[in-house]
């Protein structure tokens, strides 16, 4: 019996899982941007365990972010995401999908930078919009005109985000195939370092 061939996605799997190693793949972006639906998808594909940095704040805080916000004010969340992304990024491999402001803290980009592979999904602001005004669970959007603060906010982060090792642009396509395009940014990013 003759061995079943590879079909494209197997490969390509394969490939990036063979890329990215012991490392991390951390994704870094503004809300809505699809860090953590496509983190999902991209941690499933690469037989790795995904983990939801607000989520795994929110566990260990045993408060939702709104309420960390609330209580403590943005700087206090801030250094607690630090003391999370830190730990989180002790042992790998596994995908890590941060919360919008994670990357703009400038200790807990070195940690990520330190931790893995980063890749900044990067959406227009149209496109955040769209997928960020349909629920009310943004502190930062609770503003007078949210639109206008996403906008800003946008203004500030991008310089920032364009740090990160890695940019795929999210758009309003499928999320299989905005995880695809990581997994190819994975595998290119190999290739060219390897080449370098």
């Amino acid at each position: 019996m003759s061995e079943p061939l590879l079909t494209v996605a197997d490969s390509l799997k394969d490939r990036a899982r063979a890329a990215l190693g012991s490392r991390n793949l951390i994704l870094v972006g503004l809300m809505g941007a699809g860090k953590s639906s496509v983190g999902r998808i991209v941690a499933s594909q690469l037989a790795i365990p995904f983990i939801d940095s607000d989520h795994e704040i929110e566990r260990v805080s045993r408060m939702t972010i709104t309420e960390l916000f609330a209580a403590y004010g943005e700087e206090e969340f801030r250094a607690l995401e630090t003391r999370v992304m830190k730990r989180l990024l002790k042992s790998g491999p596994r995908v890590v999908s941060t919360g919008g402001g994670a990357f703009i803290n400038e200790r807990t980009r070195r940690h990520i930078k330190k931790g893995g592979l980063s890749v900044w999904l990067k959406a227009d602001l149209d496109v955040l919009w769209d997928r960020v005004n349909k629920r009310d669970t943004r502190p930062l959007l609770k503003t007078e005109n949210p639109k206008q603060t996403l906008e800003s906010l946008m203004n500030a982060r991008y310089p920032i985000y364009a740090q990160a090792d890695l940019t795929v642009l999210s758009r309003d396509v499928r999320k299989e195939i905005m995880a695809d395009e990581v997994l190819k940014a994975v595998i290119e990013a190999q290739k060219e370092s390897a080449a370098s």
